[in-house]
C-alpha cells in the first residue's frame, strides 16, 4: 500500500469554498489561507441559529508508542457517514511540531483516511500554535519588564507562575535561568519552558465560548503571588487587549478536507497526558451547526481524554455526546496481555486474550458517564480473522456492546461504511443518556482528584505531595474550589508507571505538584514523572523528515 504522504499528493483537493458550501457556507463568509485553507468566522455558528447535529466522541484503549488509530478511525467514520449519504463532518485537533519531528511523525490521519493538505496541517498550517506561542511568551516578557522597571518602587512576586513555551520537544529548556548578565538583561530568575500544547492559552483558546470569554479567561490568568500573598493576574498586568490582537485569528476554526473532500474542521492541540485533550470548543460548535453529525476525538485513551472531555468539556460547556466509540487494536491488546513489544505484530490470541482486561475497564468507565458506548476495531494488514473473531465475542457477548471492524485506512469511505451504518443506527436505537460525572463541582479540588483516581484509574489511594497541598489550599483559597481538575499523567497505563500495562489496580498514586489554571478554570494536578516538556527520542522522526525535488517525505 502507498505511504500516507504518497496518497496524500495523489488525491485531488477540491477549492475550499466549494467544501465550505457543502457545509451551507457562503464561499464569501470564509477567510482563504490559500486555495485549501481557511479560516471560519466565529459568527458562523451565531448564524446557524442553534441548530446542532447528533455528537460523536472518539477515545481509545490505553496506548502503544505509536498510538491506536483514533484519528484514521474518526476521519474514516466521517468519509463511511457520508458515503452512505448522512452529512458529517469531523473536528480535530491540530497536530504539534513537538511529535511530528519527535516520536509519533504525522497526526492527520492515515491511508485514505487523511484530513488534507496534510503537510501544512502538521507543519505551520495557519500559524494558530505560533500564535499561542507568541502570546504566552508576550505574556512572559511583559510580566518581567513589569517586575523590572517596578523594582525601585518596592514591588515584587514571591512566586512567578507563568512559565514560557515553545512547540518543539526540548528537554534542555525544562529548566533554565534567566536575567543573567548585567543588570540591564532583567532580573535573575529561575525560570522553564513547556511544550506549546501544555500552554494555559491553548487550553483557554480551546474552552472559550466567544471572543468576550477568550478576554475574561485572559484577564484571569494566575500570573503569580505578591510578597503580601495576594495573586497578580494579567488583569493587574493590563495587557490583555494586546493578547487578545495577538490570538484574533487563531481563535477561528480552520476549515480544510478529507481525502474524499468531505469538510473537515482542525483547531486548538491541547496533548490529554499533560492538558485537557480536546479540540475547540467553537470547533465542534462549529461542525454541529453545519452537519447532522460531528466526530470528535479526545487524545490518548479513555482514561485521560474522554475523562476530560466529560468533567471538563462538557460539565463547562453543556456538550452531551450521544455516542462513545472507543478504538481498540489488536497490537494495543497484545501489549496489555504481556506480549513483548517487538512481538506485538505477530499473531497471538492468548496475549490479546489476556489485554482486554484494558478495555473492559475503559468500557465500564465510559459506561459509568451514562454513555452508549461502541468498539471499533481499527484493522492492521496482519491482524487474523481470529483475533477478530475473538474481540468481536467478547464485546457483544461479554461486554453486550456493539462491535465493528473498521477498514478506513486501506479503502476510505467504503471500508468505514459498515461502522457508519452501525453508528447511525446504534444512536438512533439507544443513544446516550445524561451524563453523570465522577465529581460534583461543590467537591474539595483534593477529592475531585481522588476521585478520578480511584474510580477511573483504579488507585487505592492517593498521595499529595507537601508542594501540590500548598497549591490546592492557594486555589481554594482563590474561590476557585469549584473547578474541575485536569490530571496529568501518563499515557500508556491507567497508573503513573509507564511500564505498567493492562487494568492496573490497587497502586498508589502520586501528585507531586499542582498548575492552578485561573483563566481556563481548570486545576492541573501533576502525577508521577510526566514532564510538560517532552524530550526527544534517541532517533527522532526529524532525522527521516527531508524536502527532495519540491516535495516533503518522512512526514509520516
Amino acid at each position: 500500500m502507498k505511504k500516507d504522504i504518497e496518497i496524500a499528493h495523489a488525491t485531488p483537493l477540491r477549492p475550499i469554498g466549494e467544501v465550505a458550501a457543502a457545509m451551507g457556507i457562503s464561499p464569501d463568509d470564509i477567510e482563504h489561507y490559500g486555495k485549501h485553507i481557511a479560516k471560519l468566522p466565529l459568527s458562523l455558528v451565531e448564524r446557524a441559529g442553534g441548530k446542532a447535529g447528533k455528537l460523536i466522541l472518539v477515545t481509545a484503549i490505553t496506548a502503544t508508542k505509536a498510538g491506536i488509530g483514533k484519528t484514521t478511525v474518526s476521519i474514516g467514520l466521517a468519509l463511511g457517514l457520508n458515503k452512505i449519504g448522512r452529512k458529517a463532518v469531523v473536528a480535530l485537533r491540530e497536530p504539534s511540531l513537538g511529535p511530528c519531528f519527535g516520536m509519533k511523525g504525522g497526526a492527520a490521519g492515515g491511508g485514505y483516511a487523511q484530513v488534507l493538505p496534510m503537510e501544512r496541517i502538521n507543519l505551520h498550517f495557519t500559524g494558530d500554535f505560533h500564535a499561542i506561542t507568541s502570546a504566552h511568551n508576550m505574556i512572559a516578557a511583559l510580566l518581567d519588564n513589569y517586575l523590572y522597571q517596578h523594582r525601585a518602587e518596592g514591588f515584587g512576586l514571591k512566586e512567578v507562575l507563568w512559565r514560557r513555551v515553545l512547540d518543539v520537544n526540548d528537554r534542555s529548556l525544562r529548566s533554565i535561568v534567566t536575567g543573567l548578565g548585567p543588570s540591564t538583561n532583567g532580573l535573575p530568575a529561575q525560570a522553564g519552558f513547556d511544550i506549546t500544547p501544555a500552554s494555559e492559552l491553548m487550553a483557554i483558546l480551546c474552552l472559550a465560548a466567544d471572543e468576550d470569554d477568550l478576554r475574561r479567561r485572559i484577564e484571569n490568568i494566575l500570573l503569580g503571588y505578591t510578597y503580601e500573598g495576594k495573586p497578580f493576574t494579567v488583569k493587574d498586568l493590563g495587557v490583555a487587549g494586546s493578547i487578545m490582537v495577538l490570538l484574533k485569528d487563531a481563535i477561528q476554526p480552520n476549515l480544510v478536507q478529507t481525502t474524499e473532500n468531505t469538510p473537515a474542521i482542525v483547531h486548538g492541540g491541547p496533548f490529554a497526558n499533560i492538558a485537557h485533550g480536546c479540540n475547540s470548543l467553537l470547533a465542534t460548535r462549529m461542525a454541529m451547526a453545519h452537519s447532522e453529525y460531528t466526530i470528535t476525538e479526545a487524545g490518548f485513551g479513555a482514561d485521560l481524554g474522554a475523562e476530560k472531555f466529560y468533567n471538563i468539556l462538557c460539565r463547562k460547556s453543556g456538550l452531551r455526546p450521544d455516542l462513545t466509540v472507543i478504538v481498540a487494536t489488536a497490537q494495543g491488546l497484545k501489549m496489555h496481555g504481556g506480549v513483548p513489544l517487538d512481538r506485538i505484530k505477530e499473531p497471538n490470541e492468548e496475549g490479546l486474550r489476556a489485554g482486554l482486561a484494558n478495555l473492559d475497564r475503559h468500557v465500564r468507565n465510559l459506561q459509568g458517564f451514562g454513555q452508549t458506548v461502541l468498539v471499533v476495531f481499527n484493522h492492521f494488514a496482519g491482524d487474523t480473522d481470529e483475533e477478530m473473531a475473538l474481540l468481536r465475542a467478547h464485546c457483544e457477548q461479554t461486554l453486550g456492546v456493539p462491535f465493528v471492524i473498521n477498514y478506513a485506512y486501506s479503502d476510505g469511505g467504503a471500508g468505514a461504511a459498515e461502522m457508519a451504518r452501525l453508528v447511525a443506527d446504534t444512536i438512533e436505537r439507544r443513544p446516550s443518556g445524561p451524563l453523570q460525572f465522577t465529581y460534583a463541582d461543590a467537591d474539595p479540588l483534593k477529592a475531585k482528584i481522588e476521585k478520578v483516581a480511584r474510580s477511573i484509574y483504579g488507585a487505592s489511594g492517593v498521595t499529595f505531595a507537601p508542594a501540590a497541598l500548598k497549591r490546592l489550599k492557594l486555589a481554594e483559597e482563590g474561590g476557585m474550589s469549584q473547578f474541575p481538575v485536569c490530571i496529568a499523567k501518563t499515557q500508556f497505563s491507567f497508573s503513573a508507571d509507564a511500564k505498567r500495562y493492562g487494568a492496573a489496580s490497587g497502586f498508589d498514586f502520586q501528585i507531586r505538584d499542582v498548575v492552578i489554571n485561573a483563566g481556563a478554570e481548570m486545576i492541573v494536578a501533576i502525577a508521577g514523572d510526566i514532564l510538560r516538556m517532552p524530550g526527544l527520542p534517541k532517533d527522532p522522526q526529524a532525522n527521516h523528515i527531508d524536502y527532495i525535488g519540491g516535495e516533503i517525505i518522512g512526514l509520516s
